[in-house]
């Protein structure tokens, strides 16, 4: 999807007409999750739903409410009732269930009476099962007398540190920098900021379960229900993603050990959006997410960089060292810039400590995985990923263009060129009578492993890449990732659960 195309804070069916964009977003409901976020999903809603309309696979109804301010759970619940405060701007259906109040200064105390423990008592009563359909909660009283100010003050807070923790993630549309880069302070290290932010995010947390807790008591309070229910809140239901007793669940023993890695891991993969420009450490939120966006256009918005994007679009990721500068070269040169290079060597035992292996290893065996997962299987950086795995290159989907193939085909010659005198020299080493038998022996089993795999690069060079380059692909990111990336198969890596 463009970017561009899309619009996050439409008021009204005409606001969403007029702007000419095609994506909406699309409340879905989600996972349990209380106050704010599962903005997740986005939906083709261009001239009033034109071709959602004309497919004849869904009839949209209460038209009139879209794009309004609701209150919206999920219809499907595992266990929990969780309600969110939904801004401007959202399509909806019947798994993202929305209420509207007729007055828009009642949506936070509809939001904090069905926030609150007296909600799901009534709902058990109502419709004691796991489906919490929209006219049960409809059905719940608001209680005769209660503090309303009061009750808009805790919602109002609580929404706003849900909103601070759903934006501290890239997949956020409002996501302007990592929570850990703006935690650190000058000469930090690494651990110092993390300290930092830990502490940060307790506090919210500790401010979230106190907020829920009065909210509790206020209309417990009000329903006259104090000898059925306590205001208590176990940490477990604070739905924050910087609580690991919620994010992992409360069997989780090394909840904080996973918030520290899952941390790291972030910062990694927003060091390869600054180096492909979707990012900068300059400036704040999304700085190429246009269809075709090159070099030009970040430079416009960031005249002077600290770190430049790759100009080319392609990065190599690479199992070996010493085979040429690769995506680990690259994030260390962003560790020595965002962290500073006195600080570079403890950062990176810090970061390889916190992964439990060293860089070179995670991006070769977890980056692209975890990266899929983190986009919900439609990545927007494709690794470019010879049969055999030993030649990975990272493109930006928002950046592609039709001389991209080339151009990692011309990487991969590069790649096949060092192989070449790495396999010269082994020859060289087997064949030199000076040399002792035993390094003899293992530089024949060497030469003869590396001169395999240029015979497997070649192949897949001359009977995938090569093709592909020579039809010169065009993309239409509105036909979504999957169907794009189907278009590069036998050169992309697959996407498991996803056919080719």
């Amino acid at each position: 999807m463009d970017r561009s195309r899309l619009r996050t804070d439409a008021a009204s069916p005409a606001a969403a007409r007029q702007s000419g964009c095609t994506w909406f977003p699309y409340a879905k409901g989600g996972e349990f999750r209380k106050w704010y976020g599962n903005a997740d999903y986005v939906v083709n809603w261009h001239d009033d739903g034109r071709d959602i309309v004309a497919s004849g696979r869904a009839y949209p109804r209460a038209r009139q409410r879209y794009f309004r301010p609701s209150v919206s759970w999920s219809f499907l619940s595992s266990a929990y009732f969780g309600v969110r405060q939904q801004p401007p701007g959202f399509i909806f259906d019947m798994a993202g269930c929305s209420l509207f109040p007729d007055a828009p200064d009642q949506i936070s105390l509809y939001t904090g009476a069905l926030c609150a423990k007296t909600a799901s008592l009534f709902l058990q009563v109502l419709n004691p099962t796991l489906n919490f359909q929209v006219n049960n909660v409809a059905s719940i009283p608001l209680p005769a007398q209660i503090d309303v100010k009061a009750i808009q003050a805790i919602v109002q807070a609580a929404v706003q540190i849900g909103k601070c923790d759903w934006d501290g993630h890239e997949t956020s549309w409002d996501f302007t920098t990592l929570p850990l880069l703006s935690a650190a302070c000058p000469g930090d290290t690494l651990a110092r900021a993390y300290t930092r932010l830990r502490a940060r995010w307790q506090g919210m947390t500790d401010t979230m379960q106190r907020l829920e807790e009065d909210n509790n008591r206020l209309f417990i309070n009000a329903y006259g229900l104090h000898n059925e229910l306590t205001p208590d809140v176990p940490v477990r239901e604070i739905t924050l993603t910087c609580n690991p007793a919620y994010r992992y669940g409360p069997r989780a023993h090394d909840g904080e050990a996973r918030l520290r890695a899952d941390t790291v891991a972030e910062l990694l993969h927003y060091a390869v959006g600054c180096l492909f420009g979707r990012y900068s450490l300059d400036a704040p939120g999304l700085i190429l997410a246009r269809q075709g966006a090159g070099p030009e256009a970040y430079f416009a918005r960031v005249p002077h960089p600290r770190l430049a994007p790759v100009r080319d679009n392609v990065i190599p990721v690479l199992e070996e060292d010493g085979l040429g500068d690769d995506i680990v070269t690259a994030v260390c040169q962003f560790l020595r810039v965002s962290f500073g290079a006195a600080q570079f060597e403890e950062n990176l035992a810090f970061i390889e400590r916190v992964l439990g292996k060293d860089l070179r290893r995670w991006f070769s065996r977890d980056f692209f995985d975890d990266h899929v997962k983190r986009y919900r299987k439609r990545p927007v950086y494709w690794m470019f990923s010879s049969p055999d795995g030993h030649f990975n290159a990272l493109v930006y989907m928002h950046r592609y263009h039709q001389d991209t193939v080339s151009t990692v085909l011309a990487s991969l010659r590069k790649f096949i060129a060092r192989l070449e005198h790495e396999q010269a020299r082994l020859r060289k080493q087997a064949n030199d009578a000076g040399t002792p038998p035993g390094q003899r022996i293992r530089a024949q089993k060497e030469s003869r492993a590396v001169a395999a795999r240029i015979e497997a690069l070649r192949a897949w060079a001359d009977g995938v890449l090569h093709p592909l380059a020579q039809q010169g692909i065009a993309l239409d990111l509105d036909e979504g990732v999957r169907r794009n990336y189907r278009l590069f198969a036998g050169a992309l890596k697959p996407i498991r659960g996803v056919p080719d």
